[in-house]
């Protein structure tokens, strides 16, 4: 009685009877009321050796859980009856019911009540009724509803399954909405028929129509998509739309090609009014155990008619115009890795005419790297090659563009390596660097450099709760130069060497004051270095890697200042500061830090690039960070003239307000930067966002970035109109740019976006 009772059970839920005829063991199996029945020579287990399985017999071998209420047999009409939280369990399948029929004659199964099948692919069945015949390989259902894996939905009249696996459903609806209390979903599909096609996991729909809030909106005949089990598959994705003045109007379709498991090409073309008709466009990715490798690019014939309202109309583009960049990644071995950071583009205006990542870039870098990691041992050898891409540069000095051009390095090889020693018994440590560049130039300059650091560090906590750390480090350097020029002067040709010592020493003194609700940490930091004065030969060692100096909160307590190795921070000096912390359970985390640093010695290199006039005394730089509640976080950093306390750097960041509303604004201002490489005009800047929920899915936000210099003004102001929730999400954008967007021209650009979970969508760029 019990084989017979599973074996129906199990084929209900599409499993072999091969089991129960070898006789497995059933766990859980419960029987109730079943004194009354008597087996038959029919019901005999060894009868069902010949049933036919229905799902792989890879499943067959695992355990089986049953259980039900009662059980009772009808031997004159050969019936079989489970009632009663019926509940059968086999790996990841499970089926939950109050009631099952099994009709030997008719060779049918019925399953009744509250009907709940939750499969292997995680989704899940609801019905009254399932019926299942031909030795349970079809089952038929009425009003059937099924959730899928990824929430989607799908509801019908009639449901058939077929022999392989097929379904096929009449007067059907599909949505990936969530339906809340019987209301409809956002977007539904109606169909006549939906069709899934178990071997090429398609669904399939005839007479499709699609509604929005029950509303009709677009037929279609035909129209297929991937079942949620699919996890990638060649198909078109978002189409994107949109105009400028380069390209004219364009519309760019976007199809993903799955050549393989690990392998795959996106292809998006620009399909344009301008620019012969078509730009090319796609990206390729592959794969590998040990690594990857991703090309992206463009490529165009430019026709030479460009919209003259446009800024940059007036300058002439190669005929043949184009980008690549190759991303690469390949773990040798344990401890090798290889790194391509690969990218080129034919001109200065092509990222900014099609409006591409990296528009915005004054340069562009390659960069191919081997890197070794292991223990206390990191070691590199790089090369880096640089393109000068500044169109603004171009279009307003192009004899500085040339000469800045003909200036930027290709520099390989460049060699690095670091080892760190165990920690003594006293909590001593050494740290070796060593350092190898060369770096040539078009304008026929040229120097090799190899620098080794040693140094020794010690950390100690006095028994007061001082915290020390002392450095000792010795820095040599060997150089060979050919064809620098020095402020016009003659070429300088050579060898030289040098050799820099430093000693450092750190003090920290953290006090601490707790209550019950807040902690307060206030801690004085001192640092002095003792070093020798002028030890630069900046009239003979060209400055590759330093020369844009920065001096604020992040470096002010470092031992080297410089970010690079050609030139020495040379000249002792005393750095001090003040750092202050609160913790607190009521009012979040606010900090704050101030410091300048006291130059004791004569000069100092790093002081005149930073500083003009005396560089003794530093100005103060600090930065304060302020979180006192979930609705407000603030991050300030400065610098303060030593003299008038007038602020040479400014940078402000600031969020105020939760989801519901919020403002966000940032303010930067720079004073005029005549020292450095790069000089720049004084800089203020401000930008601010207003963000609102309208309601729990509608969305509003605006924004402005401001020029407050004297011949400022807005540089750009838009907003954008969003509904979000979990089905769909459809957005009005638009801006307006002041400045050098060529695709704007001083117009409101208008964008969209609407998107169906699923389905897929289309957009403006």
């Amino acid at each position: 009685m019990k084989y017979k009772t599973l074996a129906f059970l199990l084929m209900v839920l599409g499993i072999g009877a091969d089991a129960i005829a070898a006789n497995e063991p059933v766990a859980g199996a419960i029987v109730k009321n079943s004194n009354s029945f008597t087996p038959t020579a029919e019901f005999n287990p060894d009868n069902l050796t010949n049933a036919v399985p229905v799902v792989d017999t890879k499943k067959e071998n695992q355990e089986i859980f049953f259980s039900a209420d009662e059980l009772e047999a009808d031997e004159a009409n050969s019936t079989i009856m489970a009632s009663g939280n019926v509940e059968v369990i086999r790996g990841d399948l499970k089926l939950t019911c109050d009631r099952i029929w099994y009709n030997q004659k008719k060779d049918t199964i019925i399953a009744q009540g509250n009907a709940v099948l939750r499969q292997e692919d995680g989704s899940v069945l609801y019905t009254d009724e399932i019926t299942l015949s031909d030795k349970m390989n079809k089952a038929y259902v009425d009003k059937v509803k099924v959730i899928m894996r990824d929430q989607s939905q799908i509801w019908a009249d009639s449901f058939y399954k077929k022999e392989n696996d097929d379904k096929r459903l009449k007067n059907a609806s599909y949505t990936a909405c969530d339906m809340c209390n019987g209301k409809s979903p956002l977007w539904r599909i109606d169909a006549r028929k939906i069709n899934y096609d178990a071997s090429g996991q398609n669904i399939n729909y005839n007479d499709a129509v699609l509604r929005i809030k029950d509303v009709p909106v677009f037929y279609l005949p035909f129209l297929s998509h991937p079942s949620p089990e699919v996890k990638r598959r060649s198909g078109l994705l978002m189409t994107s739309m949109g105009s400028s003045s380069y390209l004219g109007q364009y519309i760019q379709p976007t199809y993903f090609w799955n050549i393989s498991d690990h392998t795959d090409m996106i292809l998006s073309p620009y399909f344009t009014t301008d620019k012969s008709g078509i730009v090319l466009g796609g990206k390729y990715r592959q794969y590998f155990y040990n690594g990857h490798v991703e090309l992206e690019g463009t490529y165009l014939e430019d026709d030479g008619n460009v919209d003259e309202s446009y800024r940059y109309s007036k300058f002439n583009r190669p005929s043949k115009r184009g980008n690549l960049s190759v991303d690469a990644r390949y773990e040798i071995n344990d401890y090798w890795l290889a790194n391509l950071d690969l990218n080129y583009v034919s001109d200065e205006f092509y990222l900014k005419d099609l409006g591409l990542a990296g528009e915005d870039d004054a340069w562009m870098t390659s960069k191919l790297s081997f890197e070794r990691f292991k223990g206390r041992d990191y070691a590199a050898i790089e090369g880096y090659h640089y393109k000068l891409t500044s169109y603004d540069l171009k279009a307003s000095n192009d004899k500085e563009y040339r000469s800045r051009m003909k200036s930027m390095p290709f520099v390989a090889p460049f060699i690095e390596y670091e080892n760190i020693s165990d920690v003594n018994k006293y909590g001593a440590y050494l740290r070796t660097n060593i350092s190898s560049a060369s770096v040539y130039r078009d304008t026929d300059e040229q120097s090799q450099r190899v620098s080794m650091i040693n140094s020794w560090e010690l950390p100690y906590i006095s028994n007061y709760g001082e915290q020390y750390k002392f450095v000792a480090s010795l820095k040599s350097d060997l150089y060979y130069v050919n064809d620098y020029l020095y402020n016009g002067e003659d070429d300088y040709d050579g060898t030289l060497a040098r050799v820099f010592p430093q000693l450092g020493v750190e003090w920290r003194l953290p006090l601490v004051k707790a209550t019950d609700t807040t902690r307060h940490i206030i801690e004085p930091v001192v640092v002095a270095v003792l070093a020798p004065d002028g030890d630069n030969d900046i009239e003979k060692i060209p400055n590759a890697d330093s020369a844009d100096a920065e001096f604020d909160d992040a470096n002010i307590l470092s031992l080297d200042r410089y970010a690079g190795y050609d030139r020495n921070d040379d000249g002792s000096r005393i750095s001090y500061g003040f750092n202050w912390n609160s913790y607190g359970n009521i009012m979040g985390r606010t900090s704050a830090f101030i410091a300048q640093s006291y130059q004791l010695s004569g000069s100092s290199s790093f002081m005149e690039a930073v500083n003009d006039g005396d560089n003794k005394l530093s100005d103060y730089v600090g930065r304060i960070y302020a979180n006192p509640h979930k609705y407000l976080d603030l991050n300030y950093r400065f610098r303060l003239d030593k003299d008038s306390f007038e602020l040479d750097y400014s940078e402000l960041g600031a969020r105020l307000g939760g989801d519901i509303f919020n403002v966000y604004t940032s303010y930067i201002y720079l004073q005029p930067d005549n020292n450095s490489y790069y000089t720049s005009k004084e800089r203020k800047e401000l930008y601010i966002s207003l963000n609102t929920k309208l309601t729990r899915n509608w969305s509003l936000g605006v924004y402005d970035r401001i020029d407050l210099t004297d011949d400022g003004g807005s540089l750009e102001q838009g907003g954008h109109l969003t509904y979000d929730d979990e089905c769909f999400r459809l957005s009005f954008e638009t801006k307006k740019s002041f400045y050098d967007n060529p695709t704007m021209d001083d117009d409101y650009e208008f964008g969209f976006t609407f998107f169906f979970k699923t389905l897929g969508g289309i957009g403006s760029k």
